[in-house]
């Protein structure tokens, strides 16, 4: 089941993000935040009515996404960006899918107009095959701008359009 995150939800939302950051490359983090850090987070995205998401697996968090914004810049207003992570014994089953799929729904609801997927690491076989199958366009890679676990990362932009995406202006109707 796909729900909206509670605060509850944050140690485990901080353990899989902890385990993700420690032993991962999709995110470019070196040191794990600690609770306090994710809650800080949590409740800046959410003061803002941006979605924050959970899988829960008959009360287990199996995993989570959340857009933001993606620069701070007024022009870039309409859109968002996404990050998904799935528990390790959840990767694999669908999860993934489901937030996605639940978080782009979520920001169409809102008004965004375009999501951008920054992927850490271009070896991230399964996040861009996930974004790919979910809509998403490969826009691009920045080569080696990331170093983590001893070796330099790509990160891969991909985009998808929400709702009308760029046809109408946000205050006219089709």
């Amino acid at each position: 089941m796909i729900r909206s995150a509670s605060p509850a939800d944050l140690p485990a939302i901080a353990a899989i993000y902890d385990e993700a950051v420690r032993t991962g490359t999709a995110s470019f983090e070196l040191v794990p935040p600690g609770l306090e850090e994710m809650t800080r987070r949590f409740e800046a995205l959410t003061r803002e009515n941006f979605p924050y998401l959970v899988a829960d697996a008959g009360g287990t968090v199996a995993g989570y996404a959340y857009a933001g914004p993606y620069r701070p810049r007024p022009a870039y207003r309409y859109t968002v960006e996404n990050s998904v992570y799935v528990a390790p014994g959840w990767q694999g089953k669908g999860v993934g899918r489901a937030l996605l799929n639940a978080l782009v729904a979520q920001c169409e609801e809102r008004g965004f107009r375009q999501m951008i997927a920054v992927i850490g690491d271009s070896e991230n076989a399964a996040s861009v095959a996930l974004h790919r199958t979910a809509g998403f366009d490969m826009i691009g890679t920045h080569p080696s701008v990331g170093r983590k676990h001893g070796r330099w990362l790509d990160t891969v932009m991909m985009q998808k359009a929400l709702g009308l995406g760029d046809r109408f202006e946000p205050d006219e109707e089709p």
